[in-house]
């Protein structure tokens, strides 16, 4: 069972609906969305057309989300124009890793911390982190204890702490393939049971499914490499992994996939509660944006992209636990009064 003070407890509702439930969207991309506005046509290209994209996907988008997660670089004004019933995710760590030295190492935003987040207005931290469970114990222990200092800073300011969890083998090249869809089942269930470890303080999970659902028999047309029975039995692992709330990330698949995932999940008897969802919801939007740049980008949120959040809400509904389930109050129980 999660214990939360009072004031992480209203922050979690903040960003979730009525029922406990996260259904909150993402775009804290920086690096790749600047390449998805380039690759689509001249307009908007720099960091002037990442924060007008941001802008617009967070005001047409998250009236229909719980919360929003945005970094502080590109992402503040996108805050600033959100629905008034969205909470605030604000990321914590740089974009990308170093490909250049091994082990995919984390590293802060320099020019912020904790402290300077929540008074930016955010209701949580996220920090993303590469996690290979079998890599060399040098590597992780590094990442361990950079975890711990992230949690500490998230105790000390009273703010929940978002870990999400990106796995990968640092012998496999490609994490979309079949080599790596065999492996993925052990290094996602073995990140959560790492991570969920007390010293870390993580409040809530942000995780990748504990398969690669285009390998999975019935949702493929290509090769198999797990049974559905097989599969199934990875996700009430995954749930058995924790006792911390947690929350799928989309992994840039298709909205239509990723709502299928989510409905699977439930029949295997998975208890996630809900979703930080980002290109799944709103990424076939950035080539109108970049063509013909801000009011066809809008269109397009406005129908496609409001009916992909609208779908995905509706598949929550029906497959999503309460995070209440996973959690108490450590200030809710009345302290006797002094003689």
């Amino acid at each position: 069972m999660l214990h939360l003070s009072n004031n992480k407890w209203s922050a979690l509702q903040n960003l979730s609906d009525e029922n406990g439930v996260i259904g909150a969207l993402a775009i804290d991309q920086r690096g790749s969305l600047k390449k998805m506005i380039a690759a689509g046509g001249a307009n908007g290209v720099g960091d002037e057309g990442i924060i007008e994209f941001k802008q617009l996907v967070s005001s047409e988008l998250t009236p229909y989300a719980s919360a929003i997660l945005l970094d502080p670089e590109y992402g503040l004004p996108a805050a600033k124009v959100r629905a008034e019933n969205a909470g605030l995710i604000l990321a914590y760590e740089k974009t990308g890793y170093d490909a250049s030295e091994p082990g995919r190492l984390p590293d802060l935003l320099s020019e912020w911390s904790v402290k300077r987040l929540k008074a930016a207005g955010a209701d949580a931290i996220k920090f993303l982190l590469y996690y290979d469970v079998d890599e060399a114990e040098h590597i992780n222990d590094y990442k361990h204890v950079y975890m711990e200092r992230v949690g500490s800073e998230c105790v000390a300011e009273d703010i929940p702490f978002f870990l999400e969890i990106v796995t990968y083998d640092a012998a496999i090249s490609d994490v979309k393939s079949k080599e790596y869809a065999q492996v993925k089942p052990h290094k996602v269930i073995a990140a959560m049971k790492e991570f969920s470890k007390p010293q870390y303080n993580v409040d809530v999970l942000k995780v990748e499914v504990p398969v690669n659902m285009n390998y999975v028999e019935g949702f493929t047309e290509g090769e198999v490499v797990y049974s559905k029975e097989a599969a199934a039995e990875f996700f009430k692992q995954q749930t058995d992994a924790t006792h911390l709330p947690f929350i799928f990330l989309s992994a840039g698949v298709s909205a239509k996939l990723f709502q299928e995932t989510l409905l699977f999940a439930k029949q295997s008897g998975s208890s996630f509660n809900g979703v930080l969802c980002g290109r799944a919801t709103w990424k076939d939007g950035v080539a109108p944006f970049a063509v013909a740049g801000e009011e066809a980008g809008r269109t397009w949120l406005q129908e496609t992209g409001k009916q992909n959040i609208e779908e995905l809400n509706a598949v929550l509904k029906q497959t999503a636990s309460s995070w209440y389930d996973k959690a108490v109050q450590q200030d809710s129980v009345a302290k006797p009064m002094l003689p």
